[in-house]
């Protein structure tokens, strides 16, 4: 039964994986039809494909009244985005990850924000659906803000505007079964997240943060070494950071809307929000000091990431 329930865990994290691949492919076509910003592009098109993981596993566990595992799903998953996922693209990068545009600094302040945010509304133990409008609202502020001037988001991409509207309207197609695919994906992630709890005697919360989360990142970590390897490095950081914002406040937004998550007991959550609270205050710090991760702060976060994992260890 142990070995069923990992193969079908590991099934479907392929099957999230290669959907969330081909949604990424088509959404940037889409995206480039629709004339936005590459930053535009990687913090909102791309970041919603590869988020689109952790929406589905964080509606289907709220509707199974399970919500603290979309909870532990979107910590980890945070947690891996601003610590592995960013060492990994910068270690194989010629010159790190550059953040020079003013749009980008001013993101770096927001994401670590929307990271925190959760962590600070449930100092009651509770993230109740007063809390999830406030989470949706801070993302509805970014929303407007970045859209609230042109220059911010539109650009003309060359050999773009001639192609036909059949076109635009196959990759329309494979982003609706796509997302039908991820549907079916996130129930497997969820049944066999949900057999491991009972199988080892963990909470789902850390289980959501240890297993599902690795699961749940594996699009965003995907899209952002491909951009490292077509030298498109700016993307990479448009990609995390639209993903810890959409997971963080969107996400768990809608989640604690249809669920209120309740933690009775958060000591087994304490490494992972702390770890995850100096992550994003030292992803600022470096992106703020030189506008740009060098490899040296790359492996000081690789680091950070195999202490998480200790601790981990030695606490269990």
């Amino acid at each position: 039964m142990t070995i069923f329930y990992i193969l079908i865990f590991l099934a479907s994290c392929v099957l999230l994986t290669l959907t969330a691949r081909w949604l990424i492919n088509s959404l940037v076509f889409v995206a480039k039809f629709l004339g936005l910003k590459e930053f535009v592009v990687a913090f909102f098109v791309m970041s919603f494909a590869s988020s689109a993981p952790n929406l589905f596993v964080g509606i289907i566990s709220a509707i199974n009244k399970i919500p603290e595992l979309s909870l532990g799903d979107v910590t980890g998953g945070n947690l891996i985005d601003l610590t592995l996922v960013i060492a990994l693209a910068v270690l194989i990068s010629k010159n790190g990850l550059e953040a020079q545009s003013r749009t980008a600094q001013s993101t770096a302040v927001f994401t670590v924000v929307a990271a925190l945010l959760p962590m600070l509304l449930m100092i009651d133990g509770i993230l109740s659906q007063t809390d999830g409008l406030i989470l949706l609202l801070a993302f509805a502020v970014y929303s407007f803000w970045l859209f609230s001037k042109k220059e911010r988001f539109s650009k003309v991409y060359d050999g773009v505007s001639h192609l036909r509207f059949s076109v635009f309207l196959k990759h329309a197609m494979i982003i609706l079964i796509g997302t039908a695919l991820l549907f079916i994906s996130s129930e497997g992630i969820i049944k066999s997240a949900e057999f491991f709890a009972k199988a080892i005697n963990l909470p789902l919360g850390l289980i959501g943060v240890l297993i599902v989360g690795v699961g749940t990142s594996m699009p965003e970590t995907w899209f952002s070494l491909m951009s490292v390897r077509r030298e498109e490095t700016w993307m990479v950081l448009g990609n995390l950071m639209g993903s810890v914002v959409n997971t963080a406040t969107l996400v768990l937004g809608i989640v604690s809307l249809i669920s209120p998550i309740k933690i009775s007991n958060s000591a087994p959550y304490i490494s992972a929000r702390i770890f995850l609270a100096v992550s994003a205050l030292f992803f600022l710090l470096a992106i703020r000091t030189g506008r740009k991760i060098t490899k040296k702060e790359g492996i000081l976060f690789l680091i950070m990431y195999i202490a998480f994992l200790i601790s981990q260890i030695i606490l269990r």
